[in-house]
């Protein structure tokens, strides 16, 4: 079995929590907390990339992920 490793942003809203996995297109489930949304993205992420496996795709993975945040005065 190989383990991948993939960036995952998730981002709160009053609408509950939204995820994403910059790596991969389409994988950006929401859920109502932080833990839901999170549990969400591992779970459709780990199915895209079987899918990948299955169809004989490369998938990649990323050796280091780098978040800073920006505070912009306009």
């Amino acid at each position: 079995m190989t383990t991948y490793r993939f960036a995952a942003v998730i981002e709160k809203d009053e609408d509950g929590c939204h995820a994403f996995c910059p790596e991969l297109q389409g994988c950006c489930p929401s859920g109502r907390t932080f833990e839901e949304a999170r549990q969400n993205l591992i779970d459709v992420v780990r199915l895209h990339v079987e899918d990948r496996v299955a169809d004989g795709e490369e998938v990649r993975s990323v050796e280091s992920v780098n978040l800073t945040g920006l505070e912009i005065a306009a």
